[in-house]
């Protein structure tokens, strides 16, 4: 997709509420949904990109210069973009996933409980985490 249109998708979206209190808590939770979205990013069990799409609708609501920010953003923002305009992830972007699930759970179950009950549950979800991220479509990495 080029760049420009993309700006005009982007464009499309940006709905900014008349109400001066309301984009006040929009752009609030814009923010507190993107430290979600980063602690995701490290934390196993907690998801990344529906965060980043939550705030980037409060963004759309708020503040145009930051719903381009995260959009553009040289950490997410090609992750988000790729999510929300090809509905996938690249191989990349799914084995770094992986790995960091897969790292944290093992450091879970294998040094911070000794309760066998946990450790089944910390494997069954790390399972069923590693399936969903597999089945999502893989895009194909866009060349710069």
């Amino acid at each position: 997709m080029s760049k420009n249109h993309q700006n005009n998708s982007l464009n499309e979206e940006i709905l900014i509420h008349r109400n001066p209190v309301l984009r006040w808590v929009f752009l609030i939770g814009g923010f507190v949904l993107v430290g979600i979205g980063i602690l995701g990013m490290f934390l196993p069990l907690l998801p990344t990109t529906i965060f980043f799409i939550l705030a980037a609708w409060c963004f759309a609501r708020s503040s145009q210069r930051f719903h381009y920010w995260l959009h553009n953003n040289r950490f997410f923002g090609r992750y988000l973009s790729n999510y929300r305009a090809k509905g996938g992830m690249t191989r990349g972007s799914k084995i770094f996933s992986i790995a960091f699930l897969l790292a944290g759970i093992s450091v879970s179950v294998f040094f911070l409980t000794d309760n066998l009950y946990i450790r089944i549950l910390l494997v069954a979800i790390a399972a069923g985490v590693t399936w969903h991220l597999l089945a999502i479509k893989t895009i194909q990495e866009e060349k710069r």
